[in-house]
């Protein structure tokens, strides 16, 4: 712990025709890639047969060229890169989960955490169910299983399914004919969707996914809606939907998702300039130079600069072809991968007073090691600066922060803190100004004209302003902050 860990992504295709569908399922994950580096699988749905591989790696080790060629062509394709924030970090473990029943088959990726998972594993091995994982996705097709069986559909028993499980989830599964995607009733995980040129229709985490496969975006999936598609078209299932306040992690815009990506009609990138127009408000500093650590802390260095009108310099080098690292054993190991990892520009830093962007400090260890790195290179002062409030709280729906013990902020001051990283001054995004991230940065959809055209459900359309009843960015009170203030929207 640290640093904080990525969650999951999913992904999912529809096509009319058969196509060699993996290739294009592997790409998304691959630019999802960042949410989990632990293991990768893609299930292929051709003729009403599904197959299906996975494995621990990176998406390029467990489908190099000849792998997504022996799951040959299909219509439809589900895809899962995994974090383990619940469950051991094992090929068992690995997504999708692919059920067998006497109606069918089932493949299911899941991002987020469910908090009832323990007391529905448990009711569910009373009654006879094996568990062959320790992950909660396994309880979740378990639950739409047993719905099936009493279910005229895949839709309704998915519909039925979501009374029963609670927590965070954005979920893609596909059955023997039809691709779904669906996202819990608070909104806490990001899930959007889009059409390809071809009228394909794609799910995704993130809309960097669906420009890797050149899908448009069209909006994000609503909270509690179950989005069906198949060779009927695309249709929606909002029987879960506005009976509750939405949630959507902040943390998503703070560091989980890509700059590039847009989420609820914004773009990640903006929310992150702000913050640093935030930090630069709230904690002044006299500095020469203002550096961000890559890559989650650059684009609110950018903001601290433009707001604070000291000049933004590039005074930190990362080592992009530094794969996964462990936790080293020896303190001097430590500090030798932090230098793989990254590097200090002595003549950016030499001499001056610097104001270092990061995103977070989770135990402190890192920024100690990096302010120090920086220290070395000549820097005469280092004012830290985070684009994130102290992390008080473990969370509870699909990240790692998972003990308080683990958390430097809560037991130590600001200034304690500043005091063990080795910088000058200390400087937290506050908690108010975290949840106002996302206001007066809204970003037009790319999809145009999508009215009419078939490539909605019958919701209200997006006709190119943005998806009417989704998430409201412009409330405050329209995200989770849990693990920094402690309110946690559904039970711990």
């Amino acid at each position: 712990m640290n640093e904080i860990h990525e969650e999951c992504g999913v992904f999912g295709i529809w096509s009319a025709e058969k196509k060699h569908i993996a290739h294009i399922c592997a790409a998304g994950l691959t630019a999802l890639q960042y949410r989990g580096q632990e293991a990768a699988g893609i299930a292929v749905n051709e003729d009403r047969n599904i197959r299906y591989h996975k494995a621990q790696g990176l998406v390029s080790e467990v489908f190099p060229a000849d792998e997504l060629e022996r799951m040959g062509e299909g219509n439809i394709a589900v895809g899962h890169v995994r974090y383990a924030t619940t469950g051991e970090s094992s090929a068992l473990n690995a997504q999708p989960m692919v059920v067998k029943h006497i109606k069918g088959q089932l493949a299911l990726c899941h991002n987020g955490n469910l908090t009832n998972s323990s007391r529905l594993k448990k009711e569910l091995e009373l009654k006879g169910c094996i568990f062959h994982t320790t992950s909660d996705t396994e309880v979740i097709s378990y639950i739409i299983t047993r719905k099936r069986l009493q279910k005229p559909s895949i839709e309704t028993a998915l519909e039925a399914a979501m009374e029963e499980i609670k927590g965070a989830y954005s979920l893609v599964l596909m059955s023997p004919a039809k691709l779904m995607a669906c996202r819990d009733p608070l909104g806490m995980r990001p899930l959007v969707y889009g059409v390809t040129s071809d009228g394909s229709v794609v799910f995704a985490s993130e809309s960097c996914a669906l420009d890797a496969v050149g899908a448009k975006l069209v909006r994000d999936v609503e909270p509690g809606e179950i989005v069906v598609c198949d060779g009927e078209g695309i249709r929606s299932i909002r029987t879960h939907c506005r009976k509750q306040k939405p949630k959507l992690c902040i943390f998503e815009y703070i560091y989980f998702s890509r700059p590039d990506s847009v989420i609820e009609g914004v773009c990640v990138h903006d929310t992150r300039i702000k913050a640093g127009e935030f930090l630069a408000k709230r904690h002044p500093a006299k500095a020469d130079v203002v550096i961000g650590v890559p890559d989650s802390g650059l684009d609110a260095a950018l903001g601290f600069a433009s707001e604070s009108g000291i000049p933004y310099g590039i005074g930190l080098i990362k080592n992009k072809y530094i794969g996964r690292t462990f936790i080293a054993p020896e303190q001097s190991l430590r500090e030798s991968l932090v230098r793989q990892k990254m590097g200090a520009i002595p003549s950016v830093l030499e001499g001056k007073s610097v104001v270092l962007v990061d995103d977070s400090i989770v135990r402190g260890t890192t920024s100690a090691r990096i302010v120090k790195m920086i220290r070395e290179a000549g820097a005469r002062e280092v004012h830290m600066r985070i684009s994130s409030p102290p992390f008080l709280n473990p969370c509870y729906y699909g990240t790692d922060v998972d003990s308080r013990e683990n958390l430097i902020a809560v037991h130590h001051t600001n200034e304690e803190i500043c005091g063990m990283i080795g910088a000058d001054s200390l400087g937290f995004l506050s908690v108010e100004d975290a949840r106002r991230l996302a206001t007066g940065v809204r970003y037009r959809y790319g999809h145009k004209g999508c009215e009419g055209s078939g490539a909605e459900p019958d919701n209200g359309g997006c006709p190119g302003g943005g998806f009417r009843g989704g998430i409201d960015t412009e409330d405050p009170e329209s995200f989770c902050a849990a693990c920094f203030d402690g309110k946690y929207p559904v039970g711990d």
